[in-house]
């Protein structure tokens, strides 16, 4: 039986009827499969006719994304979590113009982490990503140093996102800066551990070039 707010959602808003099809999961890899034998404002009710459980994707990928401004937080988040982003890391970046009071800091959060749970269930996903409170960048650094291939994006790098190889297991480390641009400062906290680099040859907006160097990644290591 799926009840709550889910089940609700999925008879009366879905309309999801008898004899449907639907797959269930916790978010964290398990999931259940069956048909649909009772629909009804309270929820609905599946025979269960199958069952697994799926690995942690790996290698996960980790998304830094600065702070957009408005709708484009919401895009960003969508798309990332869409395309196969594990972990989401808003970033308050100099150039991010985000004031970080505790009222506005747990109301972003929530907001984040309540798209990327629609899109995890849009996009079908048994891993949900996972949305982390917001970073500082001295804790990007941390994490650009911690990881098995540290990416920082920047418009003015040499190096082609395309000329990476990415890692078979441990995390990719993506960094996403803001409208502005990442500030000289914050490159140079992240130099000793990641090099930037360019994602082509035109320049794409905060909300968009994560999905697209996600992919770009993604396509040389788990889609295969």
């Amino acid at each position: 039986m799926l009840g709550g707010a889910e089940g609700r959602h999925a008879a009366v808003v879905r309309r999801i009827g008898i004899g449907e099809r639907i797959r269930l999961t916790d978010g964290r890899g398990s999931w259940a499969e069956g048909p649909v034998v009772q629909a009804g404002k309270g929820g609905v009710t599946v025979a269960v006719e199958e069952r697994g459980t799926e690995r942690a994707p790996d290698p996960r990928v980790v998304v830094v994304q600065a702070l957009p401004k408005g709708e484009r937080a919401e895009l960003a988040v969508e798309m990332l979590t869409e395309v196969g982003a594990d972990v989401i890391v808003p970033w308050n970046a100099e150039r991010s113009q985000f004031r970080a009071n505790p009222e506005r800091v747990e109301k972003t959060l929530t907001k984040w982490r309540a798209w990327a749970f629609e899109a995890g269930k849009q996009s079908r996903r048994t891993w949900f990503a996972e949305v982390t409170p917001i970073a500082s960048t001295a804790e990007v650094a941390r994490l650009l140093a911690g990881a098995a291939l540290p990416v920082v994006l920047h418009e003015e790098a040499t190096t082609p996102l395309a000329s990476l190889q990415p890692p078979t297991t441990g995390d990719i480390v993506l960094v996403i800066g803001p409208e502005g641009g990442i500030a000289p400062s914050e490159l140079a906290a992240f130099a000793t551990t990641a090099a930037p680099v360019r994602l082509g040859d035109t320049v794409l907006r905060t909300s968009t070039a994560g999905v697209a160097a996600a992919a770009a990644l993604l396509s040389k290591s788990r889609w295969r």
